[in-house]
């Protein structure tokens, strides 16, 4: 059965599609909470989490005693920096303590595992990776991310240091590799390792300054959008499309990667920009190694159907490295729900310490 969609997610979706149509342009104030509420039948509760949201992903910003104003607008593509510089505030994150991940429900899973798949854990992974962990990571993109692909579309790896290299086989080292700066300096050195020229792109308070993505020679944009490391950045709904229409321009490709993303405290993920693509040219990432435990070193590539081709003939032979024993693992968590409730669990936790803090 279709789960029903939430009255503030409703909402937060039906304003979010007339502000980039341009029904609610650049500047306009959004009706009250309570002028909002009796228009659309709705209750100001319901309203007010949708303000919420809307703000938190940069499409409308809250000023004191005045209201809410759209901030988000086609034309900020390519835009010098403005002076109200700061406006975006900045995404909350849950930052879970190491080993975070309940061992009871981590140990339950393993012995499930043992006992239902027996001898099978001990089979060579297919190259792609086990179709099990394929088909659960391709089900929960539907349902967390609003990512819907086929499970054929993505490749498990041993971690993102070994999921950038495949990147590289795929798209070919003559091409100019641009990314953060600063960003999370493994991503540099595998890039350099596998002999590929890095352009360092200066990042903004929304994300990668304007002037400098205009202006690079990259055919390749490697992005962190959600709280880039270290300098803990979030790109706004702006800027994401902003990067959407530089690689609109020839044969361009961006690699999204959205590690630790699951722990945003917005009530809902902020969009993809893979979900946004309509050229098939962007590649995701995320791992497993932040949500369930470092020492679980699998994580997973979503790509666009044009590039499935074009993996199998450069990069497709490669052996998948992760142990089937341990993709069983987390196929088990995905489809059991144990997962997505670990997850939930540790954001309400933060949300009361914030909740504390505040008071």
């Amino acid at each position: 059965m279709k789960q029903r969609k939430t009255a503030y997610l409703a909402l937060y979706e039906a304003v979010r599609q007339e502000i980039t149509e341009g029904t609610w342009p650049y500047g306009t104030r959004l009706p009250s909470r309570r002028q909002m509420a009796r228009d659309r039948g709705v209750s100001v509760i319901t309203v007010e989490h949708s303000y919420e949201l809307l703000c938190q992903e940069g499409y409308v910003e809250s000023r004191p005693r005045s209201g809410f104003f759209v901030c988000f607008r086609q034309a900020d593509s390519f835009a010098l920096p403005s002076a109200r510089e700061g406006v975006r505030p900045t995404v909350r994150f849950a930052s879970p303590p190491e080993n975070a991940f309940p061992f009871s429900v981590l140990a339950r899973t393993m012995r499930r595992v043992l006992s239902e798949y027996g001898e099978i854990i001990l089979n060579k992974a297919p190259n792609a990776g086990c179709g099990e962990l394929r088909q659960a990571v391709s089900r929960y993109l539907v349902r967390n991310r609003g990512i819907r692909v086929d499970a054929e579309q993505i490749i498990i790896g041993s971690g993102a240091e070994y999921l950038y290299g495949l990147v590289v086989e795929m798209l070919g080292r003559d091409r100019v590799f641009a990314i953060e700066s600063p960003s999370y300096e493994k991503i540099e050195q595998v890039y350099r390792a596998r002999g590929v020229r890095c352009e360092l792109l200066p990042l903004g308070h929304d994300g990668i300054r304007s002037v400098a993505l205009k202006s690079t020679a990259a055919q390749v944009l490697h992005i962190t959008p959600f709280r880039s490391f270290p300098s803990g950045v979030t790109a706004s709904a702006s800027k994401r499309l902003e990067y959407l229409q530089w690689a609109g321009e020839g044969d361009r490709y961006i690699v999204e990667d959205d590690f630790e993303s699951e722990f945003s405290l917005l009530r809902k993920p902020e969009e993809t920009v893979f979900a946004r693509a309509e050229r098939q040219n962007v590649i995701y990432l995320n791992t497993f190694s932040r949500t369930v435990s470092p020492s679980i070193r699998v994580g997973y590539m979503v790509l666009p159907p044009r590039l499935r081709e074009v993996f199998s003939q450069k990069a497709g032979f490669y052996s998948c490295p992760v142990p089937a024993f341990e993709q069983y693992v987390l196929s088990v968590l995905l489809d059991s729900g144990d997962f997505e409730r670990h997850i939930n669990r540790i954001r309400r936790q933060e949300r009361k310490k914030e909740r504390q803090a505040d008071t």
